[in-house]
């Protein structure tokens, strides 16, 4: 059987058709770049505190009927409780002052049975705000973002499967859809219960298009350009979305208004049906060959060069999800390469989420962490160029996993050198899933690549679900290095495992399991 490279050859690597295909998919990522940390605004907890209705009042009682609390060492307004509103009435119409002729301490309080009153100083409303996801029901608000990532998880499994089933294409338009019709279905939620449920639909969609982009422009794709685009070209349309992310939440303050700005732009996005091919390696996996060869023909008419009157057709195979654990080399492979991806996954996302809210602006600090990201994409371009996968990787394990050992070890005070080690462990987080994506469509064959970084991405997720409510747990208890702990080991433990992955660096993309399993040995 030819390779699918030496096929195709006659189209060069950087012709007209190709740059149209990089550009277009670049594009595809933006959107999710918007949405896959909007949560950290359209779900963050503005400061509140208890409300106190229009009721008969002194101006003195009026501001003692709240409690003082010391929260990290400052006092803060209580968000959960205030005193006893009947017995502060009665105190007030007698003509008693608070804390002269009353001693506070002694006071019975009651929770917050008319409400919250919620601060609008950063934002006009948060989902927080609207359903009142605070004191009993603070444990909404990390599980809202779990949801969010569970439908992460369900969408990368779901992506590859339907994409090496029905087509590149086709998923990552039907998919584009589901995320914009959900997301938008969003502002329309009764209940928190009905919001979580059209979340985590339209976070499956996000991630799903997401997966079906990269495989097709990687498919598309070969040589050099292929990994620009792996590496640096799809993750920098990614980034220039998480850049503009913090753009659209700073002047949509509600939430609602966020939303529907985050889900507009996927509209100019709607041409591109007629813009974007199928993948041909992906239809002639498929014996489709007549409709893969219209398409090398016209991207031949596009490049202005000839293409051969008979073109090599591939054998048609089938593969499911259980040919990933066939045999024993691509069972360990598998394997492995769920370990790598957890690691990286549980880093990337509780780093994120981290840096975005390092600075009392989360605007600006959501905008650092983005921007921290472009001279990751580059460094992984250029160690995808020059460098074996496997050193890669491990060299940029080896710098998170550093990096987070020593934010550990920095005293209190310091906060300049810990925002410094984070960012520094966020750049090599980003770093290393921006090779992981390059590596894993590199290992698996044609007919398995998308299940396979699909399946990948899915179990990679579990990490992604649980950051949320780490980040919660470490945040009230004031130990934060339990997180930093977790993701050190893991690094570690994932840093050594890589040593046992086969090499890719400068071999052509398998397009058989027997092909991939011959890689191995």
């Amino acid at each position: 059987m030819k390779e699918f490279e030496e096929t195709t050859a006659f189209l060069g690597q950087w012709g007209s058709y190709q740059k149209i295909v990089f550009f277009l998919m670049c594009c595809t990522a933006i959107p999710n770049g918007l949405a896959l940390f909007s949560l950290v605004f359209l779900n963050d907890i503005p400061k509140h505190h208890c409300l106190i209705p229009e009721v008969n009042l002194t101006k003195e009682w009026h501001a003692a009927v709240i409690p003082i609390e010391v929260l990290n060492g400052k006092q803060e307004l209580s968000r959960c409780s205030r005193y006893r509103l009947d017995v502060v009435l009665n105190l007030s119409a007698q003509g008693l002052n608070p804390g002269v002729d009353v001693n506070l301490t002694d006071l019975d309080q009651e929770s917050c049975v008319d409400g919250w009153n919620y601060s609008k100083e950063i934002y006009q409303s948060t989902l927080v705000s609207e359903f009142n996801m605070v004191c009993k029901d603070q444990w909404k608000q990390p599980f809202t973002f779990s949801v969010f990532f569970i439908g992460v998880l369900f969408g990368s499994f779901i992506s590859g499967l339907l994409s090496d089933r029905f087509g590149r294409k086709p998923v990552l338009f039907a998919t584009m859809a589901i995320h914009n019709i959900f997301t938008f279905a969003t502002i329309l939620s009764p209940s928190w219960t009905v919001l979580c449920i059209l979340i985590f639909i339209a976070s499956s969609g996000n991630i799903a298009r997401y997966f079906a982009g990269f495989v097709l422009g990687c498919e598309i794709l070969n040589g050099k350009v292929r990994v620009l685009y792996s590496s640096l070209g799809i993750s920098f349309g990614y980034s220039i979305g998480y850049m503009l992310l913090p753009l659209f939440a700073y002047f949509l303050r509600d939430w609602k208004s966020l939303q529907v700005g985050l889900a507009l732009p996927v509209l100019f996005y709607i041409p591109m049906w007629w813009m974007i091919t199928e993948s041909p390696r992906w239809l002639l996996s498929q014996g489709r060959v007549e409709e893969a060869e219209a398409i090398l023909k016209n991207a031949a008419r596009k490049n202005k060069v000839h293409a051969p009157n008979v073109m090599t057709p591939l054998t048609k195979e089938q593969y499911n999800i259980f040919d990933l654990i066939k045999t024993r080399n691509i069972r360990n492979t598998t394997f492995l390469l769920f370990l790598l991806w957890t690691s990286i996954c549980t880093g990337y996302t509780g780093l994120s989420i981290t840096t975005s809210q390092l600075h009392t602006n989360p605007y600006l600090s959501c905008f650092l962490s983005a921007l921290a990201e472009v001279p990751a994409y580059i460094s992984s371009w250029l160690a995808l160029q020059y460098i074996s996968r496997r050193l890669a990787i491990v060299c940029i394990l080896a710098v998170a996993g550093s990096s987070l050992y020593l934010i550990q070890l920095v005293p209190e005070g310091f906060s300049g050198v810990t925002i410094a080690l984070e960012m520094l462990g966020k750049y090599a987080v980003t770093t290393g899933l921006a090779l992981v994506f390059a590596y894993t469509a590199e290992i698996y064959p044609t007919a398995l690549r998308n299940t396979g970084t699909g399946v990948c991405a899915t179990v990679s997720r579990i990490g992604s679900i649980l950051s949320p409510f780490l980040l919660t747990f470490c945040k009230y208890i004031n130990k934060s290095c339990s997180l930093y702990f977790i993701l050190w080991t893991l690094a570690f433990v994932s840093l050594f495992t890589t040593f046992l992955m086969p090499e890719t660096f400068k071999k052509p993309l398998p397009q058989t399991v027997e092909e991939m399993s011959k890689r191995e040995q």
